[in-house]
């Protein structure tokens, strides 16, 4: 049994489950929300539902152990390096901001026209800096 095999199945089965409680408990409509991401600890448990669920006469392949184990590796690297990546553009913007206090710029303003002021003040208080042009 595959991994893929493994998650339609589970699928079904939450649908399934989902649908015949659905008349016993209909005042009750909570709903549950699938992740949408498959972490490490998620492949893991898949791996071994399917290593549990294998038949003795046909095991998996080594090979395909190995392919699926290096898969996870390659994600959590990706996952790892798509956070740096994010961090190092706040630190840039971060820089870049800081670094137009006591500088003089231009903006467009809410009515569409362009301004000149002096840079006075960085706010980190969002996900993005706000720069204060003048008072």
């Amino acid at each position: 049994m595959t991994i893929e095999a493994i998650v339609a199945a589970s699928a079904a089965g939450a649908t399934g489950a989902a649908t015949a409680t659905a008349g016993v408990y209909s005042a009750s409509t909570t709903s549950r929300t699938p992740s949408q991401s498959l972490d490490s600890e998620a492949f893991m448990k898949l791996l071994v539902t399917q290593l549990k669920n294998q038949d003795p006469s046909s095991p998996m392949d080594s090979n395909q152990m190995i392919s699926q184990t290096t898969q996870l590796s390659m994600m959590e690297k990706l996952t790892a390096l798509s956070t740096t990546s994010d961090e190092s553009f706040s630190l840039q913007m971060r820089i870049a901001a800081a670094s137009l206090v006591g500088q003089n710029v231009t903006y467009t303003d809410a009515a569409g026209t362009s301004v000149t002021g002096v840079a006075s003040a960085v706010s980190y208080a969002g996900s993005v800096p706000q720069v204060t042009v003048g008072e």
